[in-house]
């Protein structure tokens, strides 16, 4: 698998103005929250192409957005209709 250079601050950023909480963002991608907060707080955080995908599909943007490949929108920092996972609906 390929490990891809994530910018930690868009990360953040998105989540934030969506008001996703690190733990909501973690349980919708598969992840830990404290795996989340690294992300959000590495310098030069890198991860495999299959977590890029999770973490864009759960904070709805572009997984090329979060790599800084794509610009921010403002639509990507309007809150959206809440996706819910199974265990905190």
């Amino acid at each position: 698998m390929t490990d891809i250079a994530l910018d930690a601050a868009r990360v953040k950023m998105i989540r934030t103005a969506r008001k996703i909480g690190r733990g909501k963002l973690a349980k919708l991608a598969g992840l830990t929250e404290r795996q989340v907060a690294r992300l959000e707080t590495s310098t030069a955080p890198r991860l495999d192409e299959p977590v890029l995908h999770r973490l864009a599909e759960a904070l709805q943007v572009p997984a090329p957005t979060l790599t800084g490949a794509f610009d921010i929108t403002a639509e990507d920092l309007e809150p959206v209709a809440a996706k819910s996972c199974s265990c905190c609906g």
